[in-house]
């Protein structure tokens, strides 16, 4: 295993990049990327997640918000439309928002989602800006990074202390993934908790006088009235003996764990809401521990303190968090009155009481609440796994603020029309799976629900088309384009285990062979109709197939990967398996992590997601062996590859965790492919023949789309 060091990361780059462009492959950097949606879905009105909320208290018009894996985002017009202001910025997944409350052009950015899923990704640091988002600096990543923010608070009597809560980026203990979305950065087994500034975040300095060291805040809000007084929660998901909520009354220097009424054991994640209505009372939305799958995070309840947190009752809203509360908690009270308050997990309920009575009132929301604002004018925003939403009247109604704004979330798996270059299927996070139908942002229509994961289409019978939801055979057909399903999955044994969305493939060859992944590989020869078993379990006996691929000159020959760390390779369909490669570390979830030579069914290439280790692989000998070809690719996850669909394998192309790689000279050298793709994820990357592009899908800024100079210039046909 190759381990790679930053210093020598940057001393490549300056030795490589400038004989890079000079030998000729300058061209690609006139090229820019265009974004293609969807912003938002036409018929649902919904985009991507939305992870925090900041508005100005004196500008009733202006409003910031972050996407999940999307970056930062602005509005001056009360959400009629955004601005992204981070996609340059060295990521894009980010957990907190706080403005100055004495100048809102100051704005601090926590980077790092922290709602703990496996594609909660990891943080860099705290990003800064002075002038409202047009400029920022990246300030405590050796603090923060690898890691997640969840809270910002800042001192008005004294706007340069700052307070910063942090968590481990998400991921579940099964199949021993515990910080999956860190994907093995090199800082993220480090500290967690509450963390000060004093001088507007140049540096920081751990909080740990009572409290605990190395668990995750999940929540932080201060005093009103007195911002010595702070309340941190401590709620690591899957429950621990100092799990709680604790308080300082001076400025962080010491803390002390709250008791007089609060569970004492059996609970995890905790959100903390404060009102200057009623500087006395506290309100916490508290979730059951989670289970090693991370089932069992349900609603333990809200408690409420009219005393600073001396003594506490229980104010059930009912079960709204469903069994992943650990994934979304949020909770807020009315600034005018504190008998006002939402809380939000699965649904969004309301108490006008104080806690007695609640109601639902999600209304025409989406659902998976993260985040919840008053703006200046008193209206009640909304962050969800749809996007922002409005309400003028506590609740009652709801107006989307969705558009423009780009924050989906693909999953691996798009898929492209044979013949029509606009078409293409593509499943996302929490919003199903979508069918495109032209080039414009909107011009996406939802067609099938859950979170939408692998597509496929019948190689030459483009009405034949397959796609999924989340867990082991969901599968589903449709013979009519994507506009009806049927379920597809009698064969598949529902007991399987699986990569949470399983990736299936088509053969490029055969219109009806398909293969789909679990703990084993099925088969199916009539397009999804029945499917058979064609290996054993290829894991290390607990984890599921991640990534599948037909090599298109032998059919009979397929490399898979499982999350547990095993490449196993057959080259006669499925009859013998060979065990090509161990404990290949990376993402739990499903990716494309194969490319194979179009001619060469023994020339493989495999993209590995982790840090610290050789990112992409290489067999010439189908399998039997493998080497590196990092050359001077920056230490970064490595999530596909694509070989030039003109050029084969001496030409690469990396989707990686922030943008695209190409090499030109089989991997010694590469260099950022394009301009103007923001600094996230792509988790996808296909080659459109029909219209000489190349299209990305990434996990937080949609698709985006590059026209192959090479190819010239091509029409595009009317929509169909």
């Amino acid at each position: 295993m190759k381990m790679k060091s930053r210093f020598l990361i940057y001393q490549r780059k300056i030795i490589f990049l400038p004989l890079f462009i000079f030998l000729g492959a300058g061209f690609i950097f006139t090229q820019h990327w265009q974004e293609r949606g969807p912003a938002p879905i036409r018929n649902t009105q919904w985009t991507g997640r939305v992870s925090a909320l900041a508005v100005s208290p004196h500008e009733a018009n202006l409003y910031y918000l972050t996407g999940a894996d999307g970056g930062v985002w602005r509005s001056r017009n009360a959400g009629k439309t955004w601005t992204p202001l981070t996609d340059h910025m060295p990521t894009t997944a980010m957990g907190a928002l706080a403005l100055d409350p004495t100048n809102h052009n100051i704005i601090y950015a926590g980077s790092g989602e922290a709602n703990f899923a496996n594609h909660s990704r990891y943080g860099l640091g705290i990003f800064k800006s002075t002038n409202g988002g047009q400029n920022w600096e990246v300030l405590g990543e050796k603090i923060f990074g690898g890691r997640c923010i969840s809270r910002i608070l800042i001192d008005p009597q004294n706007t340069d202390t700052i307070y910063a809560a942090s968590t481990h980026a998400g991921g579940l203990p099964a199949f021993e993934f515990t910080t999956a979305a860190a994907k093995n950065h090199p800082r993220a087994q480090g500290p967690l908790g509450v963390f000060k500034s004093t001088n507007g975040g140049k540096n920081w300095k751990q909080l740990t006088k009572g409290l605990p060291k190395n668990l995750s805040v999940t929540d932080m809000v201060m005093n009103p009235t007195n911002p010595q007084i702070l309340f941190a929660a401590v709620g690591h998901i899957f429950g621990h003996s100092q799990n709680g909520i604790y308080k300082t009354i001076n400025g962080g220097s010491t803390w002390s764990k709250l008791g007089g009424g609060l569970p004492t054991s059996g609970f995890g994640r905790i959100s903390l809401a404060v009102t200057p209505a009623d500087a006395q009372r506290i309100y916490a939305s508290i979730i059951t521990a989670a289970s090693p799958t991370g089932a069992n995070g349900s609603t333990l309840g809200v408690f409420r303190s009219d005393d600073g947190g001396s003594t506490w009752s229980h104010k059930m809203p009912g079960s709204i968090h469903s069994s992943y509360g650990w994934f979304l908690n949020t909770i807020i009270v009315s600034p005018t009155n504190p008998d006002v308050v939402f809380t939000g997990g699965l649904s969004l309920f309301r108490t006008i009481n104080g806690g007695d009575i609640w109601i639902d009132v999600k209304r025409t929301q989406h659902v998976d609440f993260h985040a919840l604002a008053w703006d200046a004018a008193g209206r009640l925003l909304s962050g969800n796994d749809g996007g922002i939403y409005r309400s003028e009247n506590l609740g009652d109604s709801w107006t989307p603020l969705n558009e423009g704004l780009g924050l989906i979330q693909f999953y691996t798996g798009l898929s492209l029309h044979p013949t029509y270059p606009h078409i293409l299927f593509g499943g996302l996070q929490d919003n199903g799976t979508l069918k495109r139908i032209g080039i414009e942002k909107d011009d996406w229509i939802h067609i099938l629900g859950g979170d939408g994961g692998y597509t496929g289409l019948s190689p030459s019978l483009p009405d034949l088309v397959l796609a999924e939801y989340q867990g082991t055979g969901n599968i589903f057909r449709s013979t009519d384009g994507g506009m009806t399903f049927v379920r597809a999955n009698s064969g598949i044994s529902q007991n399987d285990r699986n990569c949470f969305l399983p990736p299936f493939e088509f053969d490029p060859l055969n219109d009806f062979r398909v293969i789909y992944g679990t703990q084993r590989l099925y088969e199916s020869t009539d397009a999804g109709q029945q499917w058979h078993a064609i290996s054993l379990d290829l894991t290390t006996g607990k984890g599921a197939i991640r990534g599948i691929a037909i090599a298109p000159s032998h059919p009979d020959t397929v490399y898979a990967s499982t999350n547990d760390g095993n490449v196993q390779v057959t080259h006669d369909g499925g009859t013998t398996w060979t065990l090509s490669l161990r404990d290949i570390p990376g993402w739990p979830r499903t990716q494309r992590p194969f490319a194979i030579n179009a001619t060469n069914h023994r020339e493989a290439f495999l993209a590995v997601a982790s840090f610290g280790r050789d990112q992409i692989l290489k067999t010439t000998n189908g399998g039997q062996s493998w080497v590196s070809i990092d050359g001077d690719l920056p230490d970064i996850p490595v999530n596909t590859v694509l070989l030039d669909p003109e050029k084969g394998s001496g030409i690469i192309y990396l989707g990686t965790d922030r943008g695209i790689y190409r090499s030109t000279d089989g991997g010694r050298h590469w260099s950022l492919f394009g301009k103007s793709l923001p600094n996230c994820a792509v988790i996808d990357i296909l080659y459109n023949p029909h219209d000489a592009t190349f299209l990305a899908a990434t996990q937080g800024r949609g698709l985006w789309e590059l026209p192959d100079i090479r190819s010239g210039s091509r029409h595009r046909p009317e929509k169909r």
